[in-house]
C-alpha cells in the first residue's frame, strides 16, 4: 500500500519550504572561514575551489613583539600557499593573515613593538618589500590583517591598527582591510582599543570557548553588533562538534537560535566558520552544493 503523509507532514514540509526560500533570498551573507590549523584540511586552493567562503584567514602568526616572527600553519608547506592566494583572489575570495591565535608566543609591549609589527606585515605580506625582509608567500599579497589577540597585555592593538590603516597611502585602489576576532563576552580588553580607533571593518564574534557565551550566544552577539554600528559584525560558529561540543549548533539550530534575529540587524555581516578542517569532515558548510546558503534552515 502506498505511504500518504498526514496533514501535519504536509504542514511541516510546507513551512519548511518557506524557510528554506527565506534564506536562498536573503543568505546567510558573507562566510568566512580559518585555515591552517590542521595540515589534513587541504590546500588554500582547495578551500577557495569549494565556492563555499568569501574570505579565507589564514592563521596564525603566532609570534611576534619581541623581535622575532613565526608563522604556524600546522604542518603545511609554506610553498606553494602564495600561488594559492593569488588563485583564490581571482575567484574573488578575500585572502587575510591573522595574528595571535592561541598558545602562541606574542605580545605588543611598546609603542615601538606596534609600529615594528606594522612595518613588517606590510614588508612580509603585504604591499611592501625590503631587502632583509622574507616574504613567506613571494610576491602575493594578503588583503589586510585579522587580530585575533587571545593573550598578552592589552596596548598598543590601537596602535597597531593605526600604522597599518595608514599605509593605505600606498594603494590606488582599495586598501588594507582590518577585522578583529574576539570572544564573545562583551567587552574583550584585548581589542577594546583597536576596536576604538573605528579603523576596524569587521569583527568575527566567536560564540563558543565560552561557557556563558554557550547559554546565551544570541545576546552575546548582538551586544557586539549594537557597540560598533559601523562595523559588520559576524557570527562566529564551529563546524564540528569536535570542535566544541558545548557551543556547537546545528545548522537548524544557528538558524532558529541566532540567524533569524541577526539577520535583522544592519550591520549584520555573516558567518566566521572555525575552521575549514572542522567543515571538509562535517560538511558543515562545504558539502558540494556550496552555492546552496539555504541549508542553513535543513
Amino acid at each position: 500500500m502506498a505511504f500518504r503523509r498526514g496533514p501535519y507532514c504536509l504542514l511541516a514540509a510546507l513551512l519548511l519550504s518557506q524557510l528554506t526560500a527565506g534564506l536562498a533570498a536573503a543568505g546567510p551573507g558573507d562566510i568566512a572561514v580559518y585555515w591552517g590549523r590542521n595540515k589534513d584540511e587541504g590546500t588554500l586552493r582547495e578551500a577557495c575551489d569549494t565556492g563555499a567562503y568569501t574570505t579565507v584567514l589564514i592563521a596564525f602568526l603566532s609570534a611576534f613583539g619581541h623581535g622575532t616572527y613565526t608563522l604556524d600553519l600546522s604542518g603545511h608547506p609554506v610553498a606553494g600557499v602564495g600561488d594559492d592566494i593569488k588563485h583564490c583572489q581571482s575567484k574573488g575570495v578575500l585572502v587575510l593573515l591573522s595574528i595571535g591565535g592561541q598558545g602562541g608566543e606574542y605580545s605588543l609591549p611598546s609603542s615601538q613593538a606596534a609600529s615594528d609589527l606594522a612595518e613588517y606585515l606590510w614588508n612580509a605580506f603585504l604591499a611592501g618589500g625590503r631587502a632583509g625582509v622574507s616574504r613567506p608567500f613571494g610576491d602575493a599579497q594578503v588583503n589586510g590583517v585579522d587580530f585575533f589577540i587571545d593573550q598578552g597585555a592589552t596596548e598598543h592593538y590601537d596602535e597597531l591598527a593605526r600604522f597599518l590603516y595608514a599605509y593605505n597611502r600606498f594603494y590606488r585602489a582599495g586598501g588594507i582591510t582590518l577585522t578583529a576576532t574576539p570572544r564573545c563576552s562583551y567587552p574583550d580588553q584585548r581589542l577594546q582599543g583597536a576596536l576604538a580607533t573605528g579603523l576596524i571593518g569587521r569583527i568575527h564574534v566567536r560564540l563558543y570557548g565560552d561557557l556563558q557565551c554557550t547559554w546565551s550566544a544570541r545576546e552575546s552577539w548582538e551586544k557586539w553588533a549594537a557597540a560598533y554600528p559601523g562595523s559588520r559584525v559576524f557570527v562566529g560558529v564551529v563546524a564540528s562538534p569536535e570542535a566544541d561540543k558545548d557551543a556547537y549548533m546545528s545548522q537548524k539550530d544557528l538558524y532558529y537560535n541566532v540567524l533569524q534575529f541577526a539577520q535583522k540587524l544592519p550591520n549584520y555581516g555573516g558567518l566566521m566558520i572555525w575552521n575549514r578542517y572542522y567543515d571538509k569532515i562535517n560538511n558543515y558548510i562545504s558539502s558540494g552544493q556550496t552555492s546552496d546558503l539555504a541549508r542553513f534552515s535543513i
